[in-house]
């Protein structure tokens, strides 16, 4: 009976996002989904090598500032850089 009851509590749990995937849905993936104006898909392994060869630093700082198209923070201004930072770890990690 224990066992069961375990069971329900573990199935019940609430899931756990990877680090970054929550701003990632709702600052990045719009764009990074799809490759709006250019953006880099999420996935796309070359794409992302070639912007990789610049550096995190580089990635985190166009992420934060913007470029282009893209606005600062994927638009939302109110992002701290950890999260953004977070946000470009997490696509450079399902880009690999």
């Amino acid at each position: 009976m224990r066992q069961i009851a375990l069971l329900a509590l573990i199935l019940a749990a609430p899931a756990f996002a990877a680090p970054g995937e929550d701003t990632y849905k709702k600052a990045c993936m719009a764009c990074h989904a799809a490759g709006v104006a250019g953006a880099p898909k999420t996935g796309d392994k070359a794409a992302w090598a070639a912007r990789s060869k610049a550096g995190k630093a580089a990635l985190y700082n166009t992420a934060i500032k913007g470029k282009g198209a893209m606005p600062a923070k994927g638009g939302q201004a109110a992002l701290s850089d950890a999260d953004v930072k977070a946000a470009v770890d997490f696509m450079l990690s399902k880009s690999k």
